[in-house]
């Protein structure tokens, strides 16, 4: 067993020697991943046993109604949480059997993600927002912020780096955040719900941003989502739903709500908003 996690960074635009990983291989397996919360004296299992694997490259796009364990099976991926039993393994690595230190370095290095609220700190430009990661793993300020701003520019934001949050677009912040998750070179995107915070057009937005920083800098991508459009755009859709997680296939996908047009993004249940 590997005591160290090989990153397999994805390419860096400021970087213009590296290259993408290519060809195929499985970069991701979960085996029996099992997790019990107790609430009000009840036992409540959200993921009972789930087990799937992502291959180098993909996009998969986990649906499932709100509460079903999509933020929770999230967590365990990007090892912000730890299983009740089963394991995740990246790169052949068992993520609980590395020490907390290279969890640690697996998480701030190896994992970009992407939250439904953007997090950003509002006492800070939006450059220093997308720099802190590489603040955080010893490059000199001058460094971060000149990463950060090829980023902001990347995600459609060139010369709005002195912006504070508040002075932003829902959409902008998001694509913001986006940046920040990038902005370390992962291999691995997870993202939560990034656009159910944002209305319709900007949504849309977001999405085709991503699944384009997908392909270009060859990401292996993991997301949650309720929006059906945004999920028949993945490369395989997963349900989670009573704690089993099972193949959707585009049909059964449009029986639940039948694809959005351009520009518009409603949820799983049918519903808009």
């Amino acid at each position: 067993m590997h005591s160290h996690i090989s990153p397999n960074v994805a390419v860096d635009p400021s970087n213009p020697n590296m290259r993408p990983l290519d060809g195929p291989g499985q970069v991701l397996r979960v085996e029996k991943l099992r997790k019990t919360f107790r609430s009000g004296g009840q036992e409540i299992t959200p993921l009972a046993g789930v087990s799937f694997s992502v291959q180098r490259g993909e996009m998969i796009a986990i649906v499932g109604p709100s509460g079903s364990g999509k933020s929770t099976l999230l967590h365990l991926l990007a090892a912000l949480d730890t299983p009740t039993s089963g394991e995740v393994y990246f790169a052949g690595n068992s993520l609980w059997a590395l020490t907390e230190e290279n969890r640690a370095e697996y998480r701030n290095r190896t994992v970009g993600f992407v939250w439904q609220r953007h997090h950003l700190l509002s006492d800070f430009t939006s450059a220093e927002n997308v720099a802190m990661p590489l603040l955080v793993q010893g490059q000199t300020q001058q460094q971060a912020i000149q990463a950060a701003a090829r980023w902001l520019t990347e995600v459609g934001l060139r010369g709005r780096g002195l912006q504070h949050a508040n002075q932003l677009s829902g959409g902008e912040q998001q694509r913001v955040a986006i940046a920040r998750a990038l902005v370390n070179q992962p291999a691995l995107l997870l993202a939560d719900e990034p656009t159910g915070d944002l209305d319709e057009r900007n949504a849309v937005t977001v999405f085709e941003l991503m699944r384009r920083l997908h392909e270009s800098y060859h990401l292996t991508t993991v997301l949650a989502t309720h929006n059906p459009w945004l999920a028949q755009r993945a490369d395989r859709v997963l349900l989670l739903e009573h704690g089993q997680l099972t193949p959707l296939a585009a049909d059964d996908l449009a029986q639940r709500r039948a694809p959005a047009p351009a520009g518009a993004a409603t949820n799983i249940s049918g519903e808009r908003g």
